[in-house]
């Protein structure tokens, strides 16, 4: 049966004002760490009040840039948690890395009232307007730019159709486990397994709750291959998928 597309009530669903300035996205500036948050164990997010905010689109990111007393300098891109709702903040949650020079520091010293160095918002392929059928699928950290998906559909009361497919190994490894609602399936693979057909077929052609879907894949490279690879043979257009990934 042909699956009709999704027609918004507006002709966008998202405010005009959510338009990433290109300049500001070009621009340095500081961040002040105005709290820490502890997610799971392996993982922390960090609220950042921006002295030159701008409304990012849920699904971009930021860069991070620590600088040493001798000028050395590292960089790291992390995805925006908070939905742009969240005026003169943004939320970064950072899985600490073995070794990692920016996660290690944020982890470990990095204390409420510490500056560092933000850019952005960044990236628009993977960005969610708003405007059209939102399957999410992420595991690990990788469910972090999803969330601000959720909570920008929430904050605005969306009546697009957004789900969220989210992949960990136990619950206490699962990314905030405590917000999730009705949108939300949770795959716990230490206890259920991995992540199948069966938890996507039932949006996909056919399925009951199918749709014109743009489908959003965020995990590490080993999930990222095996979820596009269930949305190809479960009938979701290679076009209508975006993926980021890492590791």
């Amino acid at each position: 049966m042909p699956i009709a597309p999704f027609v918004p009530d507006t002709a966008f669903a998202v405010p005009g004002r959510i338009v990433p300035s290109n300049r500001a996205a070009a621009r340095w500036q500081p961040a002040r760490i105005a709290a820490i948050r502890r997610e799971t164990p392996r993982a922390t997010t960090f609220r950042l009040a921006l002295s030159h905010w701008t409304p990012h689109a849920p699904g971009q990111h930021y860069m991070v840039r620590l600088t040493a007393p001798d000028g050395y300098t590292a960089t790291r891109h992390y995805s925006v948690a908070s939905p742009p709702e969240d005026e003169g903040f943004i939320e970064l949650t950072v899985g600490h890395v073995a070794g990692g020079e920016v996660s290690g520091h944020l982890h470990t010293t990095a204390r409420p009232g510490d500056t560092v160095e933000v850019r952005g918002p960044l990236g628009g392929f993977f960005a969610w307007p708003g405007d059209r059928p939102a399957l999410l699928l992420g595991a690990g950290t990788g469910v972090v730019p999803l969330m601000a998906m959720v909570r920008h559909h929430r904050r605005r009361g969306l009546s697009v159709p957004l789900r969220l497919i989210v992949s960990a190994r136990t619950r206490e490894d699962l990314l905030y486990a405590d917000e999730y609602g009705a949108e939300t399936t949770a795959v716990l693979t230490r206890t259920a397994g991995r992540l199948s057909a069966a938890h996507v077929s039932p949006y996909l052609r056919g399925g009951e709750q199918a749709a014109d879907w743009e489908a959003y894949v965020c995990g590490g490279n080993g999930f990222a291959e095996h979820a596009s690879r269930i949305l190809v043979d479960g009938g979701q257009p290679v076009n209508r998928i975006r993926i980021e990934r890492f590791g």
